[in-house]
């Protein structure tokens, strides 16, 4: 037999015979060799036909090339039924045909060219969401970005902090107020769970700048599978008057018939779906769209009384009244996936698929027949590794990013040959981070008296937080250092949580991991920065306060003049050995405890110097608070006023990470009283990675000496003589 392999060229094939004695080895069963030989030959040549194809192609800007068919299956000649999901068999067919996404040449987009992108953030969720969406853009994306957010006060805060710390070359970031433009649409009864913010997308073309000439508005449930470069070049596309670009509905809700009764807002035809939108805002406001959709909603309201979609109902029904204003969408740039919808018709294969909305109050519940696939493509954007989103884009020049620069200007000055580089550069490391994951409301009281208990963890002491929740009923602000996919599991776990449920008034901070070293300082500085009380108690994960301390803190914020004095207040510190512990509800107990030998002075048998000064002999008896005097290595858990001093970040991981902080405090005359009737105590754990390379890694320790002596020398700058006594204490010790 002779065997032929095509290659295609570029206008006709070329049969290449094997000869007799390749045709029979290659049928020869057994003959590994050879056969290996011949999959090599035909992967070879699979290879360059592929490569053949890429180049056919490609066509010159100058001169897009088309489909041999793209004037029956293109977007620009298709009528409605043709693109959407129609009911027979002929619509069927070219809605199969027209929604394959290698059936047009798509426009290029100018390499450098920059894309908007238009999304209305709300809240601690909305928040949260979006950054899924911003992933799947980023992942494929080959051109600047300019994201423009309609945000309420709390995604602002969120998102600004987010944005400002991923550092992505190429993004630039807007906000928008919205409660400027909540006038502009409160007037319309809207029974969406959205509310207020679903109106919002009908006020762009006066809220965006006038100068912006077209823009891709998302719902922040969209997850991207294609560059947005690509629903970008869609513009090219628009006709006439079409100034809106949208894909069909495809549930049957605008057809009224999914209940007896059912009467949705006029449409045409099946509706269309507003989760994904084009618009020419350029030309829209030449229509004056804001007249043109107000009077359609007042009109519509005179019998509708609400709308029931928000923003898509109105949008629907100024479609109805205006056909030449819509330019529709092939179903994959918007694939539905909420119940009872047809989205099954937008796609025959992956490659198939642009875009994926999850328009349903169930998410990722919903039902599907592919749902784990799609399931599975958002998970992977959820718990993607943000940091490998900043990437360069080259090539392109790009607005001064001022931080950025000065970051550079700051790594480059430190020596790459220097043992301790990697402590030197942890300091300067910006780690991405997303305020308040969960929702937080808490207003402090009207009193002054109001404390913040402040902590950081990581994802080995999550354990402890339901403790901490039963044992301080106030106000808690968390920094945790997580990856992006355990911050996932912590969001599982705390929705799964009653305690942490019912409790509205802890702040939970992400900051994402990098690098090799625990940010500890870092971590501290982003609690205390988000401390909304007049007082913040500085604590450790790994201590459980005494029941009643969150009222006994403010009571002494009183009776001790802390609003116009500095002074920071000890909470003695006791540890337990014991991993189950009936925990002492009282000072008494707590002696008790100590004299049999469940508990113990904390460190006492490894870092005595630590709390020593707290003077537990004088505590044991002490009915009054009193102060005690700095000593070396000093490092009690104090409460002190919210404008009091941040940590040192130089340190990070294991040492001196506490001891700098309250030198600085005893450098800056603050008064350390030991309150006589307060206490915490130290929970058993596992070692933490850090201080296992402390104790292994003598390089470690050099550094670490090194790092504490640059410090002393700057605080010898900064305090003058009064910080000589630091160096002296530090060598007689």
């Amino acid at each position: 037999y002779d065997i032929y392999i095509y290659i295609y060229m570029k206008n006709k094939s070329l049969p290449l015979p094997l000869s007799p004695l390749e045709a029979q080895s290659s049928m020869a069963v057994g003959r590994r060799g050879e056969q290996k030989s011949l999959e090599l030959r035909v992967r070879a040549v699979e290879e360059e036909n592929h490569a053949l194809r890429r180049d056919l192609s490609r066509t010159p800007r100058s001169s897009p090339a088309r489909h041999p068919n793209s004037d029956h299956h293109g977007n620009q000649t298709r009528n409605h039924s043709e693109e959407g999901t129609g009911d027979n068999e002929g619509q069927k067919s070219a809605a199969v045909v027209g929604n394959r996404s290698d059936c047009v040449q798509q426009p290029m987009v100018d390499k450098c060219e920059t894309i908007h992108v238009a999304i209305v953030c709300a809240g601690y969720n909305a928040s949260r969401d979006v950054v899924t969406l911003v992933k799947s853009v980023l992942f494929h994306r080959r051109n600047p970005l300019h994201f423009h957010f309609i945000t309420d006060s709390i995604a602002q805060q969120i998102l600004s902090s987010l944005f400002h710390t991923w550092m992505v070359p190429a993004v630039k970031v807007d906000f928008y107020d919205a409660d400027e433009l909540k006038s502009e649409v409160s007037w319309i009864p809207n029974k969406h769970y959205s509310g207020i913010y679903g109106l919002m997308k009908l006020v762009l073309t006066k809220t965006l700048p006038s100068d912006l000439q077209r823009v891709i508005v998302l719902d922040t449930d969209i997850t991207f599978a294609t560059d947005i470069a690509e629903l970008w070049a869609v513009f090219h596309k628009f006709k006439g008057q079409q100034v809106l670009g949208l894909v069909e509905n495809q549930s049957d809700w605008y057809l009224g018939n999914l209940w007896k009764n059912h009467r949705p807002w006029p449409a045409l035809g099946r509706g269309f779906n507003t989760g994904v939108i084009l618009l020419l805002l350029d030309r829209l406001r030449k229509l004056r769209w804001e007249q043109m959709w107000r009077l359609t909603a007042e009109r519509e309201l005179m019998s509708m009384l609400s709308t029931s979609l928000a923003d898509q109902d109105i949008f629907n029904a100024v479609i109805k009244q205006n056909p030449f204003l819509i330019h529709q969408l092939p179903c994959f740039w918007n694939v539905q996936l909420s119940d009872h919808t047809r989205s099954e018709k937008c796609y025959k294969d992956v490659s198939d698929l642009k875009v994926i909305h999850w328009n349903s109050p169930k998410k990722l519940r919903v039902k599907n027949k592919h749902v784990e696939f799609f399931r599975n493509l958002y998970l992977t954007f959820l718990e993607y590794d943000g940091n490998l989103l900043r990437r360069e884009l080259f090539g392109c020049p790009s607005e001064a990013d001022h931080n950025s620069e000065n970051l550079q200007k700051t790594l480059s000055q430190l020596d790459e040959d220097d043992p301790c580089y990697e402590f030197r550069r942890e300091r300067f490391t910006v780690h991405r981070t997303h305020l308040y994951f969960l929702h937080y409301e808490y207003e402090p009281s009207t009193d002054n008296t109001d404390v913040t208990l402040v902590a950081q963890l990581s994802m080995d002491r999550l354990q402890m937080l339901e403790a901490i929740c039963k044992h301080w009923e106030g106000p808690i602000s968390l920094a945790l250092y997580l990856s992006d996919a355990e911050a996932q599991q912590f969001l599982r776990y705390a929705q799964g949580s009653e305690v942490l449920m019912s409790r509205g008034n802890v702040g939970y901070h992400i900051v994402y991991k990098e690098g090799q070293f625990y940010p500890v300082n870092l971590l501290r500085n982003v609690a205390m920065r988000h401390v909304n009380t007049p007082f913040m108690f500085l604590s450790d994960i790994d201590f459980l306060p005494m029941y009643g301390l969150y009222e006994y803190l403010r009571k002494s914020v009183l009776q001790l003049d802390m609003t116009s004095a500095k002074k920071a207040l000890v909470v003695p510190a006791f540890e337990t050995l014991r991993y189950r512990l009936s925990y002492p509800k009282s000072k008494a107990e707590l002696l008790s405890q100590l004299d049999m030998g469940t508990l113990f002075t904390f460190r006492y048998h490894v870092w005595t110097k630590g709390h020593a000064p707290t003077n537990f002999a004088k505590w044991r008896t002490a009915t009054t608070p009193y102060r005690v005097q700095w000593e070396a290595d000093f490092e009690p858990y104090v409460m002190v006023r919210r404008d009091s001093p941040e940590y040192d970040r130089r340190f990070v991981g294991f040492g001196w990470n506490k001891v700098a902080h309250i030198m600085e405090l005893d450098a800056q005359e603050y008064d350390f009283v030991v309150l006589p009737n307060a206490y915490m105590i130290h929970m058993p754990h596992a070692p933490s990675f850090d201080i296992t390379k402390f104790r292994s890694n003598k390089q470690y320790r050099v550094c670490l000496k090194t790092l504490k002596e640059e410090f002393q020398q700057n605080m010898s700058r900064r305090y003058g003589f009064a910080a000589l006594k630091y160096m002296t204490a530090e060598n007689n010790s």
